[in-house]
């Protein structure tokens, strides 16, 4: 595996958290580079030494809007 691919939503209390869509692999963060340190310990700490680790995260961002008709 050379990349992953982690799904992003904005939490409703602020920040942000994303889940991967491979392993499970789970992280949330205030700010954007919060979250991206957060994913990159995710994935350390999920691939062991003998399991080689991605090299790309690619990040999808999901925005919810809800508007009245």
């Amino acid at each position: 595996m050379t990349e992953i691919i982690f799904v992003v939503h904005e939490a409703e209390e602020g920040g942000y958290y994303a889940n991967s869509e491979g392993p499970a692999i789970f992280a949330e963060g205030d700010t954007v580079e919060e979250l991206k340190a957060n994913i990159k310990g995710g994935v350390e700490c999920y691939f062991d030494k003998d399991t080689e680790m991605p090299k790309l995260a690619h990040l999808h961002f999901v925005k919810d809007e809800v508007f009245a008709l």
